[in-house]
């Protein structure tokens, strides 16, 4: 079965564990080595057995403890070619063996676990959001960073069992707080973040294609909070007759600490 755990995801930053027969990796390390290192020993997954690190885009609440533990512990970090352009000098140094590239869209392999990026829109370099197949090709998806639902993240968000989906902002919140007004726009656009309608409304389409377990991902600390989140999605899953606890399982990613570990079989 597929592990999922989120070491802690939010605006600040983000990292989560996967977990497939004896294949650890995590995908992003946006908190510091430290943090995620101690975060892994909660869940009991000693960092000697990663294999690797996968990077969703550059941005600094994505990679902050990637180099460091790249170098502790002589591991891979894996982007695609525009992604490794943008953020090399912000990792420091590291060894050419463990600097990997991949092509979006594409499916690749690293021991037991497959894994397909997929192109999103954001305003990075070239993002990606992530698949991941057990051998019964059951899959879990993980897609935050991503201003509008394209075809492409449909196509491949589609039939997982986990979903891992932004609920980045209440738009009331955000037209109201201390941003100013081209922030404001740059996460309302379509490079921009999901808000907590945007997701729960095609959470809907989700779990009418076998979405079962519904993680909310990603909240601004400024212009969300997780019971509006929470509460948003459940409210709109109920208009079209879909009730969390039955139709399926909500719940919300915490900023600061590890969530439960989820398996998918």
């Amino acid at each position: 079965m597929i592990e999922y755990c989120s070491v802690g995801s939010g605006s600040s930053g983000n990292c989560h564990f996967i977990g497939y027969k004896g294949t650890n990796i995590l995908v992003d390390a946006g908190l510091s080595g430290k943090t995620i290192t101690n975060g892994l020993k909660e869940i009991e997954v000693d960092t000697s057995t990663l294999k690797g690190i996968f990077i969703t885009h550059e941005h600094i609440d994505h990679i902050k403890g990637a180099g460091i533990l790249s170098r502790k512990l002589d591991i891979p970090i894996y982007a695609n070619v525009k992604t490794w352009m943008a953020m090399q000098e912000k990792l420091g140094k590291i060894d050419e063996k463990n600097m990997k590239v991949f092509e979006n869209d594409k499916t690749y392999s690293l021991e037991n676990i497959v894994v397909r990026p997929f192109s999103i829109e954001h305003d990075a370099a070239d993002p990606v959001g992530y698949n991941f197949y057990s051998d019964n090709d059951e899959k879990i998806s993980i897609a935050t960073d991503m201003g509008c639902i394209t075809e492409n993240v449909k196509k491949h968000l589609f039939n997982s069992k986990l979903v891992v989906l932004e609920s980045n902002y209440d738009k009331n919140m955000l037209m109201m707080g201390s941003y100013r007004y081209a922030l404001k726009k740059r996460v309302m656009s379509d490079i921009g973040h999901l808000s907590n309608d945007e997701a729960a409304k095609f959470a809907v389409e989700l779990i009418k294609q076998g979405t079962e377990e519904l993680l909310l991902a990603h909240l601004s600390k400024e212009n969300n909070f997780p019971e509006l989140a929470y509460e948003t999605t459940k409210g709109i899953l109920a208009e079209h007759e879909i009730a969390v606890g039955e139709d399926v399982n909500l719940e919300i990613l915490r900023r600061s600490s590890p969530s439960k570990i989820y398996r998918i079989k």
